[in-house]
C-alpha cells in the first residue's frame, strides 16, 4: 500500500484573503517576524498498489480531476510505503 502526501495551495499569482487575515492577526499578537501566511490543503490518500509510477499516476490524475484546481491552485505530493 501506498500513501500519498497531497499538499494543494494557491498559485502566487492569486490573492489569498485568508492568509492575509491570519498574518494580521499573527502581527497583532506580537509576532511581527511574519512575512506572509499562504492558506492551503492537506490530504492524505491510500493506495492499494505497491507500484510506484501506477500510484503516482494515479494521484496526478485524482489532483488534476478533483483534489486542486488547477486554474488556480497548484498541487504537489510524496509517496511512501505503508
Amino acid at each position: 500500500m501506498i500513501l500519498a502526501k497531497i499538499h494543494v495551495t494557491l498559485k502566487a499569482s492569486v490573492l489569498d484573503p485568508e492568509g492575509t487575515t491570519v498574518t494580521k492577526s499573527l502581527h497583532a499578537l506580537g509576532y511581527d517576524e511574519v512575512e506572509d501566511v499562504r492558506i492551503g490543503k492537506y490530504m492524505e490518500v491510500k493506495i492499494n498498489t505497491t507500484d510506484r509510477k501506477t500510484a503516482e499516476e494515479r494521484v496526478t490524475e485524482m489532483c488534476e480531476r478533483l483534489l486542486a484546481n488547477t486554474v488556480i491552485e497548484k498541487y504537489s505530493f510524496e509517496l511512501t510505503e505503508v
